[in-house]
């Protein structure tokens, strides 16, 4: 079952005033850590959640100049949704952040019966993935300091047409095969004003990265082969990578990796690879 994966940042005593660079510094570490250069999107929340925004603009990844990098440069982007700079707003930014994802009858057809190579071998690398990514999810557990906190579009690009999986419920001389394929998918990053939603950022954070569904980490539904054990081991790297890039450019003293269903990454995919401590 998948879960929805956050990760909260705090900063000791916060001014509003210095919300703008604090949004500017999580958005531009995102380039360094596999997202893209600018903001696809901005919208400005009164109130709370239920409220209707006061303002939105799709800075859109399409249509860009030749040459030209499609978006909103973070700091033009930020500088024109605060504006509206009031303690019970929040700001959301959207932005591209590129991930291995596993593609269902993506790939090709091939006889049933037919070795569809090395790919479909188990993996040498899921040894290496629990060891060394496991450790560094349990790192960030270990590192929260507010571990309540977790009770609470674009073109594929570099895809890889890896046989790691066959699909039932086709004609029986074939069997379609899934592939794995990188490409962006949108992580929202909010800045919470201190009286938003009655305080939310005392749980949520100061700044919020909602990364979506945490399946590109798990593939629950895939075969962690050699292949695709690289590619949840890429995932996993640059989203920890990611955790101490934005940490350090803004400055957080506290950060929180967290699931809407309070279940631990780490432990889950521990039990995902079979293995234990």
């Amino acid at each position: 079952m998948s879960d929805t994966l956050y990760l909260s940042l705090w900063y000791p005593n916060l001014r509003l005033e210095a919300l703008p660079d604090k949004l500017t510094a999580v958005l531009g570490a995102f380039a360094a850590h596999g997202g893209e250069e600018k903001v696809y999107a901005a919208t400005v929340w009164p109130v709370n959640w239920s409220e209707a925004p006061v303002f939105q603009r799709v800075y859109g990844r399409m249509g860009a100049a030749p040459g030209a990098s499609p978006g909103a440069d973070p700091r033009l982007a930020v500088e024109e949704a605060l504006e509206l700079l009031h303690d019970d707003y929040a700001y959301e930014f959207q932005v591209g952040w590129n991930l291995w994802e596993w593609e269902e009858g993506g790939g090709i057809l091939l006889p049933v019966g037919r070795n569809a190579g090395p790919s479909t071998r188990p993996s040498a690398a899921a040894g290496d993935l629990a060891q060394d990514d496991i450790r560094l999810l349990k790192a960030q557990d270990d590192r929260a300091e507010r571990g309540s906190a977790g009770e609470d579009a674009g073109a594929t690009a570099g895809g890889e047409c890896g046989a790691t999986g066959l699909v039932a419920g086709v004609p029986q001389e074939a069997d379609v095969l899934g592939r794995w394929a990188r490409g962006p998918r949108l992580a929202r990053v909010t800045g919470y004003g201190p009286l938003f939603d009655e305080g939310a950022y005392e749980q949520d954070g100061h700044i919020r990265i909602d990364f979506g569904s945490d399946t590109p980490f798990l593939e629950e539904d895939a075969d962690l082969d050699q292949v695709g054990a690289r590619h949840v081991e890429e995932n996993v790297r640059q989203l920890v990578e990611l955790a101490g890039g934005v940490e350090k450019a803004s400055g957080a003293t506290a950060r929180l990796l967290w699931s809407e269903l309070g279940e631990s990454l780490a432990q889950r995919l521990a039990e995902r690879l079979g293995m234990r401590n």
